[in-house]
């Protein structure tokens, strides 16, 4: 029999990966934390403290002013003895990312799904888009505290305009990467286009839609950050700027450390969901 006239197979191994479909194997941006065993603990913990340590010993040795750069103790310090005083800036920071996170990713994955079932809707909204991704949400801000205010408004929407793109982005692509002999076997058995796109496209795009909300999630960290250092009183980012006037460079370094620390779980998260929800085997 000819081999083009086979019906496909859809079985482990088909694909020369084993049919795993994860955050690791779609995109370079989630590698995998992949620790496995405890001689991999141990190895990171030695390589940190190493760093750490080498970076502490160097800033004494060269007597580096802590005006320019603080040793990590000093910034551990400040980090434990000022927390209490980041801690409510740092909730405002998780409510405007939270919030505008929540509304961008929303809608990007609405019109995610209209492009690809409609490629005519794609031709209307790819150019408005494209100009949100180009266009610097930061640049936004001051006109958007002059329409709401120094609240948390302004905040959320250049959130949502950050996140919203990257999301839609992603989810398109993945909602695109369908085996087209998956939709024909399908269609053959009867589906609609709505069982198959929630039968097919969407779990297959699962591992790509978690990508880009992750993807989302981390710029709208960051314009929420910016938001906050542009205007308000309120916020990690107004924290910044206050430390950096006032020359605490301890403290200001503490809030970098927890934003990192902030954008280190938005990977983890994702990466934990993809692991277990977009592992499946097709």
């Amino acid at each position: 029999m000819d081999r083009s006239d086979a019906i496909p197979e859809f079985r482990k191994g088909a694909s020369g990966e084993g049919g795993e479909v994860s955050l690791t194997n779609l995109s370079a941006l989630s590698g995998g934390i992949g620790i496995k065993s405890t001689a991999e603990v141990v190895a990171i913990i030695a390589v940190a403290v190493f760093v750490v340590g080498g970076v502490e010993l160097a800033l004494r040795v060269f007597e580096v002013p802590p005006y320019i750069m603080p040793t990590p103790s000093a910034i551990a310090v400040a980090l434990v003895g000022d927390f209490p005083l980041i801690f409510p800036h740092l909730m405002h920071t998780l409510v405007e990312l939270f919030g505008g996170f929540a509304i961008g990713a929303t809608i990007g994955l609405i019109l995610a799904a209209v492009i690809t079932q409609f490629p005519f809707a794609e031709k209307i909204v790819a150019p408005y888009i494209l100009l949100l991704v180009t266009t610097p949400m930061l640049a936004l801000v001051p006109l958007l505290i002059l329409r709401f205010g120094f609240g948390y408004e302004p905040r959320i929407i250049a959130v949502a305009l950050a996140s919203g793109p990257m999301v839609m982005i992603n989810a398109a692509t993945g909602f695109r990467r369908v085996d087209n002999a998956k939709i024909a076997l399908a269609r053959s058995y009867g589906a609609s286009t709505l069982q198959i796109f929630w039968k097919i496209r969407a779990p297959m795009a699962l591992p790509m839609i978690l990508v880009g909300l992750m993807i989302g999630a981390i710029f709208g960290l960051l314009t929420a950050v910016g938001a906050e250092m542009v205007g308000g009183g309120f916020g990690l980012g107004n924290r910044l700027t206050t430390y950096s006037s006032m020359i605490q460079m301890p403290q200001f370094f503490a809030v970098v450390l927890i934003l990192s620390t902030l954008g280190i779980l938005i990977y983890v998260l994702f990466f934990l969901i993809g692991k277990k929800w977009a592992s499946w085997e097709t």
